[in-house]
């Protein structure tokens, strides 16, 4: 089976307070996206204007394009992972698309180790945070809320080796987990945690799985339907293919 992560980089700039839902700056646009198999294929995704210069938003028409891309890998057979790729990448992939249910239709196929890991604990986990703690030897190259700043001031390079990056991670953490069957994560204490994953799942197979126990979480925590929310609802009742 051929794998495929991908992740996007948003070109929208503000600062998140500490606590702050991302959500009250949404909606997002894309500044770049990456594809990378492990060992072969790595495409990048942005706009460039009439001479060139990457544009600063990923245009309605390359978002389908990055749209289509991933559909037709998924429709040939390809898994495709990504990190809180549910959550995050894409639905603002679908916002920019303008295509919705394709982007749910993707989605439900996707394998988002996040997400999965969110429905056993009940709680969600960085990817640095993971990488670091099952052995990744590759640094994320800057942080998240750069990116944008970076891209708007021109450092297009940076950004795209950066996204690149992430993707390259996340081909690596899912090969220790496919491995090891089982996910680590660093604490904030410091100490390294692991849970048992026998073996990875689409997020469809996800959904028709209990909620997770929050039930030890002072003031409750983010929701499952944080993450799938988005999907239109009639596919969510349609039987898996």
């Amino acid at each position: 089976m051929k794998l495929l992560s991908f992740d996007i980089e948003i070109a929208d700039e503000f600062e998140l307070k500490p606590g702050e839902d991302l959500l009250r700056y949404a909606p997002f646009h894309i500044a770049v996206a990456a594809a990378v198999a492990p060992g072969g294929e790595s495409r990048l995704f942005y706009s460039e204007d009439a001479n060139g210069k990457p544009c600063v938003e990923m245009t309605r028409e390359k978002a389908r394009e990055l749209l289509q891309f991933l559909a037709g890998r998924q429709e040939e057979g390809w898994q495709l992972f990504a990190w809180n790729g549910l959550s995050f990448d894409l639905r603002w992939i679908g916002h920019n698309a303008e295509d919705m249910e394709t982007a749910g239709r993707v989605a439900l196929g996707l394998y988002d180790p996040m997400f999965q890991f969110f429905n056993q604990r009940g709680f969600p986990v960085s990817l640095s945070a993971v990488g670091e703690a099952m052995g990744i030897q590759q640094a994320k190259l800057m942080k998240s809320a750069d990116a944008p700043k970076e891209w708007r001031r021109g450092n297009f390079d940076q950004v795209k080796k950066y996204v690149i990056g992430d993707c390259e991670i996340t081909n690596q953490i899912v090969e220790q987990i496919t491995r090891r069957r089982l996910i680590a994560w660093k604490t904030r204490k410091g100490t390294v945690s692991s849970e048992p994953m026998p073996r990875l799942k689409t997020v469809a197979e996800v959904l028709r799985e209990p909620q997770p126990d929050q039930g030890w979480m002072t003031g409750g925590g983010m929701k499952r339907s944080d993450f799938a929310g988005w999907i239109p609802r009639h596919l969510l009742a349609e039987p898996e293919r």
